[in-house]
């Protein structure tokens, strides 16, 4: 008996030193995963006070020169520079319109930024018959909200991004009919759309002659065409796009680059092409659901970011997604589901690295509810409409956290100064002999944000 307990005692310290040793690598990796996200958001939070923010200084006097002292001023930030968006599609074409009036508001809390659907095959299913009455509902919403509004896509080189009825043509028809399709676009809504993806997934699709030249082809993406093909199209689309407008945002839009450092580079190879050609390219878009089920590492994206950064344009996240479905978590950085929890965290980490890095002016979710979603779960809200913990945690992020709301007394010079996040404001004067005063400032970066006001 002795001798047995002896060896059962040995067999199970061997375990546990076995266990230990197989685990000690994702113990230590765990570890390593939790103080680089910890030390990256610290930067971000840093870099968000430094970037995110500008000094402002405004001075108060009567029309006869007296200085309002000591006077209480109510500081609102109304609306962020930076753009929080998503899709609406659900509002138009009478796609979704399921509880309309909550769907709004729930949308127009936290965001300032929608995206309307322009793929060619619905927009003009029927060649000649165009949907832009359906567009003109909403974009005046959105107006009238202070939601910027962006199209999506003008050229996609893939059967999702080219109707039927192109078949009838030849290549060179199919190219003056591209050409047609964008002009009229840009042009028809140069009063109402600001920001434009013009040419979407360049360096992973076909390029416009490939495609058009082999309809029948179905292998869409995945394709590795040369550098400066892709480049002529591309340049050759959004010159299109600025004759059109010459005011908007032009964009090109590319997936897989935050987890696929080939695929990272192959865009970069492109972004320098187009600016060694002086392509009227206004910004870089990166979408954010390729692998769909990835945690992205918060080092590969900071790595993207600083990599497109050096080319001067700002950088657009135009599809971010992710999920509370309950599958799987995949890539190296984290393991697990996508729970609400997992959405939730993944989130906060992903906004806050966007918004403390200074090369990224948007982030763009890629659906809103439950009950109309790409990806299962990738909703903000449930099929009902009701806030899941994702859109409660950023609803506090942009409208408290992120947000500049204070009081402060005008000093022996009818002075105050404060440091707010770039955006509109409404400043209220309570003066002593009694009576208000409302201003609208706007802090802008890279100026200096000094105003006199005159009371009368």
């Amino acid at each position: 008996m002795k001798m047995e307990s002896n060896s059962d005692f040995k067999n199970l310290i061997t375990g546990i030193f076995l266990v230990i040793w197989f685990l000690l690598p994702v113990m230590v990796f765990s570890q390593d995963v939790v103080q680089t996200e910890a030390a990256m958001l610290k930067q971000a939070e840093n870099n968000i006070e430094k970037f995110r923010k500008g000094d402002a200084t405004i001075k108060f006097m009567s029309r006869d020169g007296k200085i309002i002292r000591d006077a209480r001023v109510e500081i609102t930030q109304k609306t962020h520079d930076f753009l929080f968006g998503c899709i609406i599609f659900d509002l138009i074409r009478n796609e979704n319109t399921y509880k309309e009036d909550l769907f709004r508001t729930r949308f127009k809390k936290i965001f300032n930024l929608a995206v309307f659907p322009f793929y060619w095959p619905s927009y003009e299913s029927q060649q000649g018959f165009t949907q832009w009455e359906g567009m003109l509902e909403t974009i005046e919403w959105c107006k009238a909200n202070s939601i910027t509004t962006k199209g999506h896509p003008l050229v996609w080189a893939t059967y999702s991004g080219t109707p039927d009825w192109l078949r009838e043509y030849s290549v060179a028809e199919t190219e003056e009919l591209l050409k047609t399709r964008v002009l009229n676009i840009t042009a028809g809504f140069r009063d109402k759309i600001e920001l434009w993806d013009v040419v979407n997934e360049p360096v992973n699709v076909k390029t416009w002659k490939n495609k058009v030249g082999k309809f029948d082809d179905d292998n869409d993406w995945g394709i590795t065409e040369p550098i400066p093909l892709i480049a002529d199209y591309v340049e050759q689309a959004l010159k299109w796009a600025h004759q059109g407008n010459t005011e908007a945002t032009l964009l090109i839009n590319e997936y897989r680059t935050l987890a696929d450092q080939e695929i990272r580079k192959r865009y970069d190879d492109l972004l320098t092409e187009l600016k060694k050609r002086n392509a009227p390219l206004g910004g870089i878009g990166i979408q954010a659901h390729e692998p769909r089920q990835e945690w992205f590492s918060p080092l590969e994206i900071w790595k993207t970011f600083d990599l497109y950064y050096r080319h001067g344009y700002p950088i657009h996240i135009t599809e971010y997604h992710p999920q509370s479905s309950g599958v799987p978590i995949t890539g190296n950085w984290r393991k697990g589901a996508w729970t609400p929890e997992a959405q939730t965290e993944s989130t906060q980490q992903f906004v806050t690295l966007c918004f403390g890095h200074p090369a990224v002016a948007s982030i763009n979710w890629w659906g809103f509810s439950d009950r109309n979603i790409w990806l299962p779960g990738g909703g903000l809200v449930d099929e009902e409409y009701n806030p899941k913990p994702v859109y409660t945690m950023l609803d506090k992020l942009i409208n408290q956290t992120w947000r500049t709301n204070t009081e402060v007394i005008t000093n022996n010079q009818g002075t105050i100064s404060f440091r707010g996040f770039f955006g509109e404001y409404e400043i209220k004067l309570n003066y002593p002999e009694g009576g208000i005063k409302v201003y609208k400032v706007h802090i802008n970066k890279n100026e200096e944000n000094n105003w006199t006001f005159i009371i009368d």
